[in-house]
């Protein structure tokens, strides 16, 4: 059974930072695209960023410069470093695991980001 748990959402003040971690059991990171996605109300589930099973990693243009994606393989975790929080980057914050060879998509359960003063 594939879990993704997420932990370390929050509320911040603007300017402010937190650190989203995400703890896979029944994958393997390494061999993963793993992403984080976020969801604001009434507005789709977009991508903030990806670590490829090489190395290599996207950002959405909103949070280039400001967060940083990381994975841990012997601790099989995920990390999004968060700094210089604004407002809009309230979302609910999704862990993703993808394999696209073997057709595999998996889902956290979320974990909520709040930027407010």
């Amino acid at each position: 059974q594939v879990q993704l748990v997420e932990s370390g959402g929050g509320l911040v003040q603007p300017g402010g930072s937190l650190r989203l971690s995400c703890v896979a059991s029944g994958i393997n990171v390494a061999y993963y695209t793993m992403g984080w996605y976020r969801q604001a109300p009434g507005k789709e589930r977009e991508l903030v960023a990806q670590i490829k099973n090489d190395g290599s990693q996207n950002y959405a243009d909103s949070v280039k410069g400001r967060f940083t994606i990381s994975r841990d393989n012997a601790k099989n975790t995920v990390v999004l470093q968060m700094n210089s929080l604004k407002p809009e980057d309230t979302a609910v914050y999704y862990c993703n695991g993808i394999y696209i060879i073997y057709n595999r998509n998996y889902w956290g359960q979320g974990t909520q980001v709040t930027i407010s003063s």
